[in-house]
């Protein structure tokens, strides 16, 4: 991605966060329901509720967090990173002290984790075309199949979207040529999520 792509979708984000805070709406989310909904079903891909390590890439102010804790996951090293200076910080701050729990401003995570999630962070294109976007999305599924040790699972908005809800900022997946992709590059246990009544899909690759 190029440093003025990142730039772009930086002060997108940022922007976001000032005008809602730590919220939903600070992460282009519409409410707290929905965004536990989708963190559920993305951690399907995780086998255990204890005793594990998790990547939340593009962890924004660490909402992903506060569902594992909710959701009785227990003995877990978080990791989280996100290209916004201001998601981080909010992260770091409404976490401080806490036990396994780590946030860096980064594009990429900073250890291998047995799992990775990715919730939202493909959604954004701005004004990338389609074509180039896609290239966007195969590079942070490179990292993260190579920071997952046993899998890892991320969302997309979908193209079956209906048309005069569609954005132009946003990027649409195609899902069954993700799934494709994903089976084809990264592992032969993969799972399509399309049924849980939201405008996205999500995709499980376990190793």
């Amino acid at each position: 991605m190029s440093n003025q792509s990142i730039s772009r979708i930086s002060k997108y984000y940022n922007e976001k966060l000032t005008l809602h805070g730590s919220t939903p709406l600070g992460v282009d989310w519409n409410g707290e329901s929905s965004q536990f909904q989708r963190f559920g079903e993305l951690c399907k891909v995780v086998d255990t509720k204890k005793n594990f390590s998790i990547n939340d890439f593009g962890c924004g102010y660490g909402a992903l967090y506060d569902f594992l804790i909710q959701s009785d996951y227990k003995n877990f090293q978080y990791h989280g990173n996100d290209i916004s200076p201001l998601m981080i910080q909010s992260a770091q701050d409404r976490f401080k002290g806490f036990k396994d729990v780590s946030f860096v401003e980064s594009l990429q995570p900073q250890k291998i984790s047995d799992f990775s999630i990715a919730s939202g962070v493909m959604n954004v294109k701005l004004n990338e075309t389609d074509s180039n976007w896609q290239i966007e999305v195969q590079k942070i599924l490179s990292l993260l199949n190579q920071y997952s040790k046993y899998g890892f699972s991320f969302n997309c908005l979908t193209s079956y979207s209906d048309l005069d809800k569609m954005k132009d900022y946003l990027y649409y997946a195609d899902p069954l040529q993700m799934f494709h992709y994903c089976k084809s590059e990264f592992s032969q246990n993969i799972a399509l999520l399309h049924d849980y009544n939201l405008y996205e899909f999500s995709i499980l690759v376990k190793k």
